[in-house]
C-alpha cells in the first residue's frame, strides 16, 4: 500500500486524479493541495465528493511541501514549469513523481523545450532521471522510473493511432497531416473567453494553428518511433475546440508508401477482403497484447462517446485516394486516457501493481 499526494488537486486532471485514486486499492492515503484554495476543503470546492473519502483522505487542502513529504508518489497537475523542484525533492528523498504538465516531455531536449515553452530548466540534472510516460512505447522504462513526464491529451491519441504504421515502415513520414477536436476541459478550470459558454456553445473552431505546443511532442514521438534519426518526421497539426465537456477526436492522412501499397492491394485481392481490413489486422495485431488499446471491428467509426469516463484509446483504419493514403481515426477522453488515467496507470507500473488497478473503467452505452 502507498500514500499518493497531488499537488494541484483542484484543476480538472487534479480532481480525477482524486476520484481515481479514491477506487485504487493499492492507495492507502491521499494528500492534496491547492494554491487557490489552501485551508479549504476539497468539497467545498467540488461538492460530487461528499462522503466518498472513507479513511483515505479527509480533503483537506495542505501546503505543496506538506504534501510532497507525506507522500510517496506525488503527481503534479500545474502549470508548465513548476513541477521541477518537486520532483528534484523526490528523486533526492527517495520518492516518485508523476507530472502532467510538459516539463519532463522532452528527455533531455531542453532547447525544444524552451522554444515551446519560453522557460528554461532550474534543475536540468533531474531530467536525467525521467522517462516519457507513454506504457504502449515506454513500458520497461516507465517501470524503473523515478521521474515521469506524463503525454499530452492531443499527442497520446495521435501518437498511439500512428505509431503501427511508424514501427511497420509502410507510411511515408514527410509529410502526416493530424487533425484534432477537443472538449472544453481540455483548456482547463480557469474561466476565459474562449471557453465560456457564449463562444464556444454551439460551435467549433481551429486554434492556435501551426502554433500548438504539442506539435512538437507528437513530432518527437513519431521521430523516436520511425527511427528517424537523421530526419525529423513532418506534422501538420490542426486543433480545434468542439462544444463538448470531454473527448478527443483526432483524424490523420499519410501517404503509403508505394511498395506497400501494392502489397495490401494484392493481399486483399486474394483474401476477398478490403485493403483497409488488411491494415486494421496489422494494427490487431500490433496492439493485441495492449488492455487499453481497441482497434475496433474493420469499418466501424471510433466515437467520443463509447470511451468517456475510461482509460481507452478506439482506433480504425481506412486506406482512402484509390489505395495511396491511409487514414486514421483515434478517439479517447482527454482527462483520463489523455492525462489521469494515464498517470495512474504510470503509476501502477512504477510500483509493480496490476497496470489496469483502479483504471479498468466499464465504457457506458451513452
Amino acid at each position: 500500500m502507498i500514500k499518493a499526494g497531488i499537488i494541484g488537486a483542484t484543476g480538472y486532471a487534479g480532481v480525477e486524479l482524486v476520484r481515481i485514486l479514491l477506487g485504487h486499492s493499492e492507495v492507502e492515503k491521499i494528500y492534496v493541495s491547492s494554491v487557490s484554495f489552501e485551508g479549504q476543503n476539497l468539497v467545498d470546492v467540488y461538492p460530487n465528493l461528499g462522503g466518498q473519502f472513507g479513511s483515505k483522505m479527509d480533503g483537506l487542502l495542505l501546503t505543496a511541501d506538506e504534501v510532497t513529504e507525506k507522500s510517496d508518489i506525488v503527481f503534479t497537475a500545474l502549470p508548465h514549469g513548476i513541477a521541477e523542484k518537486y520532483a528534484d525533492y523526490c528523486v533526492k528523498n527517495g520518492k516518485k513523481l508523476i507530472d502532467l504538465s510538459a516539463d519532463f516531455r522532452f528527455g533531455m531536449d531542453e532547447e525544444t523545450f524552451k522554444k515551446w515553452y519560453k522557460k528554461d530548466w532550474e534543475f536540468p540534472e533531474v531530467h536525467r532521471e525521467s522517462v516519457y510516460g507513454l506504457p504502449e512505447m515506454n513500458r520497461d522504462d516507465i517501470k524503473k522510473a523515478r521521474v515521469i513526464g506524463n503525454p499530452g491529451c492531443y499527442v497520446t491519441s495521435a501518437t498511439l493511432a500512428l505509431l503501427p504504421a511508424l514501427k511497420g515502415g509502410i507510411i511515408e513520414t514527410s509529410t502526416i497531416i493530424v487533425d484534432s477536436y477537443s472538449g472544453v476541459s481540455g483548456a482547463g478550470r480557469s474561466p476565459t473567453e474562449t471557453n465560456s459558454f457564449c463562444t464556444c456553445g454551439e460551435s467549433l473552431t481551429a486554434y492556435k494553428v501551426g502554433a500548438h505546443r504539442h506539435q512538437p511532442e507528437i513530432q518527437r514521438n513519431c521521430t523516436i518511433a520511425a527511427n528517424a534519426a537523421n530526419k525529423d518526421v513532418g506534422i501538420i497539426f490542426t486543433p480545434h475546440l468542439a462544444p463538448i465537456s470531454r473527448g478527443i477526436l483526432t483524424t490523420i492522412y499519410a501517404p503509403l508508401k508505394v511498395d506497400f501499397a501494392e502489397r495490401i492491394a494484392k493481399q486483399a485481392k486474394e483474401a476477398g477482403i478490403s485493403e483497409s481490413a488488411v491494415v486494421n489486422n496489422m494494427y490487431r495485431d500490433f496492439y493485441s497484447k495492449e488492455h487499453f488499446v481497441r482497434v475496433l471491428p474493420n469499418g466501424q467509426t471510433p466515437q467520443s462517446k463509447n470511451v468517456r469516463f475510461t482509460n481507452y484509446c478506439d482506433i480504425q483504419a481506412f486506406v482512402v485516394n484509390n489505395g495511396k493514403t491511409l487514414q486514421l481515426v483515434s478517439t479517447l477522453d482527454n482527462m483520463i486516457k489523455g492525462a489521469s488515467g494515464q498517470a495512474v496507470q504510470n503509476m501502477n507500473l512504477m510500483f509493480g501493481f496490476d497496470e489496469a488497478e483502479g483504471i479498468n473503467f466499464v465504457p457506458s452505452a451513452f
